[in-house]
Parts: structure tokens; C-alpha cells; sequence
């Protein structure tokens, strides 16, 4: 287990021992973190497409649609 990421391993450790559950450990990470920075996690690990400007509205900004993996 590296030190650098002491804390992330022993969660995910928790997780994977049915210590602690998924659901829980994600609802605390995205309460934790600033909405900014779910949307970037999500756009880093490919969980939100981005649709394409609506015709009648252009000039409005793009609609973004989340799709979650479900498991």
C-alpha cells in the first residue's frame, strides 16, 4: 500500500472487504466535493456526454445529459 494514498487504500480496502458499502463511500466522496469538481470527475472518467446545441434554442448554452454505469 503506498503512503501517498494511505487513506484513498484503506477505503477502498473497506470497500472491498464489505466493511463499507459502495453506495455510501460515493455519496460521501460527491457530498464532500464541490459540484465543479463532481463534473470534472465525471467528464474525466467519461460518465457525461455532452449533447448537441438544440436547434430552436442556440444560443443557449449545450444540455448535458448524465449517464451512470450502473452496476
Amino acid at each position: 500500500m503506498s503512503n501517498t494514498r494511505k487513506i484513498t487504500n484503506k477505503l477502498l480496502e473497506m470497500v472491498e472487504e464489505g466493511v463499507l458499502d459502495p453506495q455510501t463511500l460515493a455519496e460521501a466522496c460527491l457530498k464532500y466535493m464541490s459540484e465543479d469538481d463532481a463534473a470534472d470527475m465525471a467528464h474525466v472518467n467519461e460518465l457525461i456526454f455532452e449533447e448537441e446545441e438544440d436547434e430552436e434554442n442556440q444560443s443557449r448554452k449545450n444540455t448535458v445529459k448524465y449517464f451512470l454505469p450502473t452496476m
